[in-house]
């Protein structure tokens, strides 16, 4: 599970990213504390690097069951305010990256790479935890 205060821009790209890079090794969805609204420029972004992800729709995170993730990313430093049974999935991690809303189309650019390399390490960590 990917958490952000919106579901609209970091969240999103980490769930396009999660399910093309993770594709047949983890299951992935994404949600905000709020739904909102996907924001176009990051659906613009992550086509530059070929990920489609038009159909993904913002989704809050009370819709979802904690018991059902094991690993459970924030990417905007909001795991202060999850509530505490999400915090406690066997992964938590709070990656802290810049919210891009209202920012130039470079700076999109920029957290997209950061959520991507983020992403890959994740795969890897989550890939080596199952094979040992």
């Amino acid at each position: 599970m990917f958490v952000c205060k919106k579901n609209s821009r970091r969240s999103q790209m980490a769930e396009g990213f999660a399910r093309t890079l993770g594709e047949g090794k983890i299951a992935v969805t994404s949600s905000g504390l709020e739904a909102s609204a996907v924001d176009p420029t990051t659906v613009e972004v992550m086509s530059e690097v070929g990920i489609d992800i038009s159909n993904q729709t913002s989704k809050p995170l009370s819709d979802f069951n904690p018991e059902d993730y094991d690993a459970v990313i924030s990417l905007c430093g909001c795991g202060v305010n999850l509530p505490e049974a999400w915090v406690l999935r066997e992964v938590f991690q709070d990656w802290q990256l810049d919210d891009p809303e209202g920012e130039s189309i470079e700076k999109f650019r920029e957290v997209r790479e950061q959520v991507k390399q983020r992403v890959e390490k994740l795969i890897e960590s989550l890939s080596t935890k199952t094979t040992a």
